[in-house]
C-alpha cells in the first residue's frame, strides 16, 4: 500500500489501458437536492466521457442510484425519510425518469442506453446471475451502454441499506469488467475523516483490503446518498477477488471521468488477478454437479475458444439445475474441464447430440443455443 508519495503506478495510463468499464453514479451527483430534478449539465458531461470511451472501443456498463430522489420530486413526496411504501412508489415514478434522463443524453452521441433492475439477489443466485450475465453482455456487445440500477419497488434491503457500491461490484463480476470507477462526492479512501482531522492521508494505491484499511471507513457522506467508504470498501474486497481494479474518485465536477483520464487525485485498488483468471479460478473450484461427455471435435472446438454446442455432447450424466457446475468428459472418460452449465440435466439429455437451431423444436421454447458458454468455460491443460 502507497500513499500520496511519488510512485511508479502512473494512474491516467492504468485508467487508459482499461478494456471493460463499470462506473457507479450515487444519488447526490446526478439528482439537485434543491429542485429534486437531474442535474443536466452534469449527466451531458457524463455522456460525453462515455463516448470518448466507447470511442476507444471500451466497453461501458452504469450503475445509477437515483430513481427515489427523482421519484419524490415527481409526486411531490418531503425530503425527509419516507415510509417503505411510499419508498418504493418513488422508486417506480423515477426509474422511469432516471432511464429517459440517461436515453436523452446520450443519444446526440449515437448510443443507445438500455435499463436493466437487478437486486444483489439477482446476482446470488446463479441461475439468475447467469441471466443477467448473458443480457449485459448481449447489449455491451451490440453496443448498448446498460444502465444498472437496484430494483428498488421490490428489494426492500436495498431501500434501507443502500448497497449501489456492492451492486456495482458485482455488476462488474457479471460483465468481466476490468475497471470499476465509484464516482463520489470524495477524491478517494483517507486514513481519517479529511473533514473533521487535518491530518487525514489520502492513499493513491492500495493492494488487498486488509482490517487496517476497513477500520479506515466511515458512514454516508450526504443527505441523498445511502452508502458511505464502508460500502465502498466491501465493493473493492468483491471487485478485487474478481479480479477487477476499482477506483475511488471525485465525481461531483463536470466531466469526471475525463478528470480522471488527466490524472485527478483518486485511489486505486489493484487485484492480482485479471478478470478472466479470476473467474476460471472460481469455476474450478465449484463442486461438479454433474458432467457432459463431449466428442473429440468439441473438445477441439473449445481448445480453439468455442462455446459447447449441443451437437457436440454424447452423454449427459448426474442431475444438475440450470447454472450449476459440472465436469467435461472426453469419450475415454479424461476430465477435460469444468464449465456452467446453461440447462438443467433433463434439458441437457433432450437437447444432447442435436443442432442448436433444434432447441426450440425439442424443448417447446427458445433457450440459449450453448449448452456451456467459453466465458463460463476453463479447461484443463
Amino acid at each position: 500500500m502507497t500513499g500520496t508519495t511519488v510512485s511508479p503506478f502512473a494512474a491516467p495510463a492504468f485508467l487508459a489501458a482499461g478494456t471493460s468499464f463499470v462506473v457507479k453514479i450515487g444519488s447526490a451527483l446526478l439528482v439537485d437536492p434543491e429542485t429534486g430534478g437531474v442535474r443536466q449539465a452534469w449527466l451531458d458531461g457524463l455522456a460525453v466521457d462515455v463516448a470518448a470511451l466507447r470511442g476507444q472501443s471500451k466497453r461501458v456498463a452504469l450503475v445509477s442510484s437515483g430513481a427515489i430522489a427523482l421519484g419524490r420530486g415527481i409526486l411531490g413526496l418531503p425530503r425527509t425519510a419516507l415510509p417503505l411504501e411510499q419508498a418504493q412508489a418513488a422508486a417506480a415514478a423515477g426509474q422511469i425518469a432516471l432511464a429517459r434522463a440517461y436515453a436523452e443524453a446520450f443519444a446526440p452521441h449515437g448510443i443507445a442506453a438500455g435499463q436493466v433492475l437487478l437486486t444483489l439477489d439477482d446476482t446470488r443466485d446463479r441461475r439468475r446471475y447467469l441471466n443477467g450475465r448473458a443480457t449485459l453482455g448481449t447489449l455491451l456487445d451490440l453496443g448498448v451502454v446498460p444502465i444498472v440500477n437496484e430494483n428498488d419497488t421490490v428489494a426492500t434491503d436495498e431501500i434501507r441499506y443502500g448497497d449501489n457500491d456492492r451492486l456495482a461490484a458485482r455488476v462488474a463480476l457479471m460483465t468481466s469488467a476490468d475497471r470499476l470507477i465509484l464516482l463520489s462526492d470524495v477524491d478517494g479512501l483517507y486514513t481519517a475523516n479529511p473533514m473533521i482531522d487535518a491530518g487525514a492521508r489520502r492513499l493513491d494505491l492500495v493492494h488487498g483490503v486488509t482490517p487496517e484499511i476497513e477500520a479506515m471507513a466511515g458512514g454516508a457522506a450526504s443527505a441523498l446518498s445511502k452508502g458511505g467508504m464502508r460500502t465502498k470498501i466491501l465493493a473493492a474486497k468483491t471487485a478485487l477477488q474478481g479480479g477487477c481494479a476499482m477506483a475511488i474518485a471525485r465525481g461531483n465536477r463536470l466531466n469526471p471521468l475525463a478528470a480522471l483520464g488527466e490524472g485527478a487525485p483518486c485511489t486505486w485498488f489493484i487485484p492480482t488477478d485479471t478478470p478472466q483468471t479470476a473467474r476460471k479460478q472460481w469455476i474450478a473450484g465449484l463442486r461438479s454437479e454433474g458432467a457432459l461427455v463431449i466428442d473429440d471435435g468439441a473438445i477441439r472446438a473449445l481448445r480453439g475458444g468455442r462455446s459447447l454446442l449441443p451437437a457436440g455432447v454424447r452423454r449427459v450424466d448426474g442431475a444438475f439445475g440450470r447454472g450449476e457446475p459440472i465436469t467435461l468428459l472426453s469419450l475415454t472418460g479424461e476430465a477435460i474441464g469444468a464449465a456452467l452449465c446453461t440447462y438443467t440435466a433433463d434439458e441437457s439429455r433432450l437437447i444432447a447430440g442435436r443442432q442448436s437451431t433444434e432447441i426450440e423444436a425439442v424443448l417447446g421454447y427458445p433457450g440459449r443455443s450453448a449448452l456451456a458458454h467459453r466465458d463460463d468455460m476453463v479447461l484443463w491443460d
